[in-house]
């Protein structure tokens, strides 16, 4: 018998996490012996994690599974997120294959579960005079949005209801308040608001918030909150009927009105395109939570010759913030090499439409870009020419105006001495939605790639990082090279190449030793890294001697004295 992971989504209450698990519990009750083995896991945010729970069933035996996921529309998480985070998991486990499931809905089950929680609301109260807004979670997938339209419409059949609208509590309209209005002005004096959602989480909280809100006011109104679906024998025997539908092969999965497949109004621009996590607007998991992390390329796959492929699957991993039309990403690329970005930066470079992009930046980053990518200079490169600051937020604000996805590529991590902060409140003053994706930086990564950790037990318990780019006593500095001197800890300075003399002398002059190590790192982590060890008194004659350039890293303290043998010949390069 085929063992069954039941796949959730993830949520921040514990609530919702007890009601998942309670649900898993319940199917292996109502199974009666029927499944091989039932777990289950969430792909983010809540634990067990799904490889906990694939990871149990392969050790005791099983390397065929059904993988359902426990939502109740194809959209985003069951088309991309979960069918990626199963990949990782075959990776994890050569041999292992699996079945995926079609999501719950539409199906009588789940319409008979929300009518019995509408009466429990009217509480007795006549169905003709009631009316009733089913609000789903909202996508950016219009095949999503039209599944729970397809649900008001078979909610109210055949039932007696005066009438069931659909709404949305995120990335769809309309609203829940707009729904509220609707209906209102229609003329219904009794409304009850029926969430279209499994279990507890942020977006129910929210739906119930704004209902509050709304019957506050409008006092005339009777308006009522019905239950959630929640743990339910009905919803364990649908999770069954579906396992026993992936066994036999027969997943029928809509692709007719799927946006990546085909072209719908508004929407023209998902065809052909990687499917891309996003976050909803306010929740909490933002800036996703889903990095988030993706491989992108990936085709639209039908194969329906393959028991075991999701025949409407979107290949990418954890979910990050999307990079939707008309917003900007100010992504740190790392510390040089093209392999030191974060997966989450990696993924949203291959969406980009448009790359700005400092010199500083890893350049290898730029052969990976999908063809047609505008890639823009910044021209940022220390001490030598640059494109003003404000010139490119210009940039960044007039690509993302014309509705394209762009990222702004910088060197290291974009909020250490990367004004990164700067480019993000130009985006928010013009209205651009901007995402910020931290990145490597230098400041730790080029002392560790030449073989120096800027901590270490009984030799440094503290660092700290400066911008070198102003000497000491400038009118201008906000180092505090006085407390720098008196300090045992490391010291970080980027930066630095051409004041590293007045910055060593300057912390000889407020107690830091002459003889206290310094290791010089030039163009860490690529082909031509070269590092410089010497004494805090030498180091500017020493780094002038073998033609030391940016970009380099100066780290100052007694573990620079880690370094491995010198590599920096007096080169002059």
């Amino acid at each position: 018998m085929t063992a069954l992971v039941i796949v959730g989504h993830g949520t921040r209450s514990a609530e919702g996490v007890a009601q998942f698990a309670a649900l898993v519990e319940r199917v292996r009750t109502c199974a009666g012996g029927t499944v091989g083995d039932v777990e289950g896991g969430f792909i983010e945010l809540s634990r067990p994690p799904l490889t906990d729970a694939v990871g149990a069933l392969v050790e005791r035996g099983h390397k065929a599974l059904v993988a359902l996921p426990l939502v109740l529309t194809a959209a985003g998480h069951g088309k991309g997120d979960i069918p990626a985070a199963l990949a990782r998991e075959q990776q994890r486990h050569p041999g292992l294959s699996y079945a995926y499931g079609r999501p719950l809905g539409p199906h009588p089950m789940l319409q008979t579960a929300l009518a019995e929680r509408i009466d429990a609301a009217l509480a007795g109260a006549d169905r003709a005079g009631t009316w009733v807004a089913l609000i789903g979670r909202g996508s950016t997938d219009p095949d999503a949005n039209a599944e729970v339209a397809k649900v008001a419409r078979l909610l109210w059949e055949g039932r007696g209801y005066a009438g069931v609208e659909p709404g949305f509590i995120s990335l769809a309209e309309p609203s829940v308040p707009a729904v509220l209005d609707r209906l209102r002005r229609l003329g219904a004096r009794r409304i009850v608001v029926a969430p279209y959602f499994l279990f507890a989480g942020v977006l129910p909280d929210r739906i119930r918030a704004q209902a509050r809100e709304f019957a506050a006011a409008h006092p005339e109104l009777d308006l009522r909150m019905a239950d959630l679906i929640g743990d339910c024998d009905a919803l364990a025997d649908l999770v069954l009927e579906r396992h026993a539908e992936a066994v036999r092969g027969d997943i029928r999965m809509n692709c007719d009105t799927c946006a990546y497949r085909v072209s719908m109004p508004g929407f023209v621009d998902k065809v052909g395109r990687p499917q891309t996590p996003h976050d909803h607007p306010d929740d909490p998991v933002g800036g996703h939570s889903h990095p988030h992390p993706h491989p992108h390329a990936h085709a639209h796959a039908h194969a329906h010759a393959d028991p075991h492929a999701h025949p409407h699957a979107h290949a990418h991993a954890d979910p990050e913030p999307a990079l939707r039309p008309g917003a900007v990403a100010i992504v740190g690329g790392g510390p040089g090499p093209a392999d030191l970005i974060t997966v989450r930066g990696r993924a949203l470079l291959e969406v980009a439409d448009v790359v700005v992009v400092d010199r500083l930046a890893p350049q290898g980053l730029l052969a990976g870009l999908r063809p047609g990518v505008r890639v823009v200079d910044a021209a940022k490169s220390p001490r030598g020419p640059s494109v003003g600051q404000d010139a490119i937020n210009t940039v960044l604000v007039r690509h993302a105006r014309a509705g394209r996805r762009v990222v702004r590529l910088k060197g290291g991590d974009p909020y250490v001495f990367g004004r990164g902060h700067e480019e993000v409140l130009a985006c928010a003053a013009a209205g651009v939605p901007v995402t910020v994706v931290p990145g490597v930086t230098s400041a730790v990564a080029a002392a560790a790639l030449a073989g120096v950790p800027v901590t270490h037990r009984g030799t440094a318990h503290e660092f700290t990082v400066v911008s070198g780019h102003l000497p000491p006593g400038h009118p201008d500095s906000l180092v505090d090279w006085a407390a720098l001197g008196r300090a045992r800890g490391t010291l970080v300075v980027l930066m630095g190449v051409e004041t590293i003399g007045a910055v060593a002398a300057e912390l000889i002059a407020h107690g830091r030793a002459p003889g206290t190590p310094v290791l010089a790192v030039q163009d860490a982590g690529l082909p031509g890294q070269r590092s410089l060890p010497a004494r805090l008194d030498e180091i500017a004659a020493a780094a002038a001697r073998a033609g030391v350039c940016p970009p380099a890293v100066f780290v100052i303290g007694p573990v620079a004295a880690f370094a491995a043998e010198p590599v920096l010949a007096a080169s002059g390069h």
